[in-house]
Parts: C-alpha cells; structure tokens; sequence
C-alpha cells in the first residue's frame, strides 16, 4: 500500500491539531468487547471529550474506525493510536481517521500523514526523539511512557524546545491532569481512569460522562490559570 490516499475529511491537518488543542483531551481506547463502544463513545462526549483514539489493538480496528466516523457527531473527532508501521497507517486514514498515534517514533508514518493530510502524533521519550520527531513534521508529540517521567519532565523539556507541542500519555487522571497542563502539555491522552472498567461492566454510562466532565473542568481550569 503506498501513494496518496483521496481524503473523506473536510478539516485540514491544521484545523484538527487545533481543534484537538482547543478541547485538549484524547480519550484512548482499548478494549477488547467492542459492543458497548458506541454507547461509551456518547457517555463522553456528552461529558465534553471530543477526541477519541481507537488503539490497533481493538479487535478489526480499521473497520471500527470507519464505523464510528459514520456514526458520530461531525464535532467529535475518531482516530488511530498504537499505529507502528506505515501500512497501517495508511489503512486508519483511508478508513476516515483524522488523527495518527503511535507508541514510537516512525519517520515514514510522519510522512504519509502529511501527504494525505492527517495530523500526527508520534510517541518519543528522550529530548532527541522529541526534537526528531518535531523537526520531521509530527503535529504533537506524545511523550510516553509519561508514567515513567511526570510533569516535571515536561517543564525540563519546554527550556530548550519551547515550540514543541508535548502530550503525555500513560499515568494521566482526573486528578493529576491540571499538572500536567501547568506543566506545558498542549492535550493529555487519558485512558482507564477515564473509561471506568465497572462502569462499563455495568453499563452505568452516566459514570462515564460525569468523569469526562470532571476531567474537561480540571483541565480547562489549569488552563486558565496559564493565561
């Protein structure tokens, strides 16, 4: 699979990096019982979380993708995360994935974003990787595993590289997020202490909104305080 793939989106690549920092918040899923996707995807984006990464690690991904971005509100942004090689990200984005993540740093995943103009966001850990990554196009780099380094890295990290936009992703909560964004994080990628498993389990997706809620209000709040 290679070439430029004919885009179903009428966003630019610009407008989605802008529109996923605006609301600043990717909820990432992954699971493997996909029946109830539908319903957690509307617990919370009720609850004000509008970007929503679908990790490769879900059952059909591709196809799930494709789906959900039929089916969601046009303000609600589908994407594809735990993407590590190039045909795979070529497979997210003809699917209608507005969004790439990757769990390491992929020059050529870089590239194919920008020629089908998708935004991506590829995973580095070490300030080389992290300048890497920026100078080759990445739109937001993810830093992960953030569990491994916390928001003080983010701080070390903005001295040298103020242009960088970071995004952490593994060990953010609803309660430590307002850190990580006085920190300097641009967005957070957030999964489990978002998508409650009991909730879930017991289809009590009322949870599931309160806790986006929650988690928007501490981010936007730390914000705030920025300004």
């Amino acid at each position: 699979m290679d070439g430029t793939i004919k885009k179903r989106i009428v966003m630019s690549r610009k407008e989605i990096v802008e529109q996923i920092i605006s609301t600043g918040v990717i909820a990432v899923i992954r699971m493997k019982d996909v029946r109830r996707l539908s319903k957690i995807i509307e617990a919370i984006q009720l609850g004000g979380v509008k970007s929503i990464e679908i990790t490769m690690t879900v059952p059909k991904a591709v196809d799930i993708i494709g789906e959900m971005i039929r089916s969601v509100p046009s303000d609600v942004f589908i994407g594809a995360g735990t993407v590590t090689e190039k045909n795979n990200a070529l497979e997210v984005i003809k699917a209608g994935a507005k969004f790439v993540v990757g769990p390491v740093l992929n020059l050529d995943i870089i590239a194919a974003c920008r020629d089908n103009d998708v935004a991506c966001m590829p995973g580095c850990f070490s300030p080389t990787e992290i300048l890497h990554g920026w100078n080759a196009g990445a739109d937001i780099i993810k830093v992960f595993p953030a569990t491994s380094l916390g928001p003080k890295y983010f701080k070390d990290i903005a001295g040298p590289f103020p242009q960088i936009r970071l995004m952490p992703t593994g060990g953010v909560t609803i309660e430590n997020v307002g850190d990580w964004v006085s920190a300097g994080a641009v967005a957070v990628g957030v999964g489990s202490d978002l998508l409650d498993k009991k909730a879930i389990e017991e289809e009590h997706y009322e949870l599931l909104t309160e806790r986006a809620q929650r988690l928007m209000k501490n981010f936007q709040d730390a914000r705030k305080k920025l300004k």
